[in-house]
């Protein structure tokens, strides 16, 4: 595809490319090009790997937008235009995920070990992650985004990155007021650390339950951001 704008969108832990599909199908009828990459790589540095070189491979410096744990994804993802967290992790310097507070005890309530994978893994109770993840959403679209969800290998949330974007790069954090999965005053104290704020009354997973709102928030950005020199 030739230079144009472009939008690499991040899942976060139990969920895959598919749970963005009304986002990223709504950014192409636009005109932009969008990248989802599949995480779930066994760590923060290898996930970091694979959505980095998602980045080196467009033409042009891409808004990289990230969700939940995926914002300790795009924090050490070098060369992008904007950061978009959504109620996201936003680490500094020797910070994780777990230790700004990581999951709530409502999503840690619906978290259950696997069986058949590696030790640690888990997965989540579908009923308790459609509550907690997807309270929002009409219950067909919480019933397909449960249907996406997979298991998680251990120890991503406890990844460290090695490199922080959002100390140079314009950033904008979208605090999800009705989150029951990571809490919105947490979400407000990270938010802290970004270029600009919005505040949504949305659950924990907006891009299933109000897509277009990604959507627009997405073409705002990009409308502001100067092509490279």
């Amino acid at each position: 595809m030739g230079a144009g704008p472009a939008a690499v969108l991040v899942h976060g832990l139990y969920h895959r490319p598919e749970h963005f599909a009304p986002v990223a199908d709504g950014l192409r009828a636009e005109g932009v090009e969008v990248v989802v990459p599949e995480l779930h790589r066994g760590s923060l540095a290898a996930d970091t790997a694979a959505v980095q070189a998602a980045v080196d491979a467009l033409e042009e410096p891409p808004l990289l937008l990230g969700h939940s744990y995926g914002g300790s994804v795009i924090t050490g993802v070098r060369g992008a235009r904007h950061l978009v967290y959504v109620a996201a992790f936003v680490p500094d310097v020797g910070e994780s995920a777990a230790t700004l507070g990581g999951a709530s005890p409502r999503l840690r309530a619906a978290i259950e070990s696997a069986t058949g994978g590696p030790e640690g893994t888990t997965l989540l109770h579908l009923g308790r992650a459609a509550e907690v993840l997807y309270g929002d959403c009409p219950e067909p679209l919480a019933a397909r985004a449960t249907g996406l969800l997979r298991a998680q290998a251990p120890g991503c949330g406890r990844g460290v990155p090695e490199h922080h974007s959002w100390k140079r790069t314009p950033s904008t954090y979208v605090v999800c007021a009705g989150d029951r999965a990571i809490d919105p005053a947490l979400q407000r104290t990270m938010a802290a650390r970004c270029t600009g704020v919005r505040e949504w009354r949305t659950g924990h997973s907006p891009f299933v339950s109000r897509p277009a709102l990604v959507v627009e928030l997405v073409r705002e950005l990009l409308a502001g951001v100067s092509p490279r020199p």
